[in-house]
């Protein structure tokens, strides 16, 4: 179904690629034949079956300028992209459990609304002004690191990693103003629960007791978040990828739009479709990996079917 609304809206989408390449000035009878050989003279429901045979068999097709091969193309995107989404996860994860459970235990004291104060105005700061702030400061007036370009992991470690640092800390402080909120709310509604309440009646600590019981109890709220806001980390990196001259999906997703480019255009949309169902698929795994009752519930469900 997926598949049959992004070819639907790409296809309806406003300007000619033929008239991309060709020009204004061009020749009816020339634009004919390019489109006649780039197969946009058939009908869209046949253009659509050819398009799905090659995406099951992972053929993308040929880009539409250039007629170069898609798949290496989005292969290489596709690492920047993850390899970018994938670390400012970590460094939103790493702000927010602690800040969100520090928040959560001070809540009634100055210290916790300030933490959940900050987090509010981090929510409110446009990704692209967080990435330029952090060039101005850390390229631009410290030169500690440089504020665009890419280099590969296997050609260069340290400099694939210090150039990734300005973007993934743009992501994904961004992102942990938001996580914060989410931890927050969890963890409160784990100290006002009876099991957390009995521990601390039988001389735990707060910490003790939270990290004991509240983690694991906090777990799915927390991994539902994560898995909804990996989806809004995607859509961020075309941004990002754009501020900080990223070759990524988001660069090549913008440049193959302006160039009406709808073979790279499509591949990309799919693969994204892919990316966030597979990441529904492992945050339902994660869920029966962190609450062991919900793997016993379907178990007795089964049983009840047959």
């Amino acid at each position: 179904m997926a598949s049959v609304v992004v070819f639907a809206l790409i296809n309806l989408l406003p300007g000619d690629v033929v008239g991309v390449i060709l020009g204004s000035s061009a020749r009816p009878q020339d634009v004919a034949n390019l489109r006649q050989q780039m197969g946009l003279d058939t009908p869209l429901p046949l253009r659509y079956l050819h398009w799905m045979g090659g995406l099951l068999h992972g053929d993308f097709g040929l880009s539409a300028i250039g007629s170069v091969p898609i798949g290496p193309m989005v292969a290489s995107a596709l690492g920047v992209t993850l390899s970018l989404v994938v670390l400012a996860m970590v460094v939103a994860v790493a702000i927010a459990l602690p800040a969100g459970a520090f928040a959560a235990m001070r809540r009634r004291r100055v210290s916790g609304v300030v933490v959940s104060a900050l987090s509010q105005l981090g929510m409110s700061v446009p990704t692209f002004l967080a990435g330029l702030a952090l060039v101005m400061l850390f390229a631009v007036k410290l030169h500690w690191l440089p504020a665009n370009g890419y280099t590969k992991l296997l050609v260069d470690p340290l400099d694939w990693l210090r150039r990734l640092v300005l973007p993934v800390l743009t992501l994904g402080v961004v992102q942990a103003a938001v996580l914060v909120r989410y931890v927050r709310g969890a963890f409160v509604d784990v100290l006002s629960q009876d099991y957390f309440r009995t521990a601390r009646a039988v001389g735990w600590t707060n910490r003790r007791a939270l990290m004991r019981h509240g983690l694991r109890n906090a777990g799915l709220q927390i991994i539902t978040v994560i898995g909804l806001q990996l989806a809004t980390l995607l859509v961020g990196a075309v941004v990002v990828e754009n501020v900080f001259a990223l070759p990524g999906m988001g660069k090549l997703l913008l440049d193959s739009v302006g160039n009406h480019d709808l073979p790279i255009v499509e591949a990309i949309v799919m693969v994204l479709v892919a990316l966030i169902l597979a990441i529904n698929a492992v945050v339902d795994m994660a869920y029966t990996a962190i609450d062991p009752r919900l793997r016993s519930n379907a178990t007795v469900d089964e049983g009840v079917d047959e």
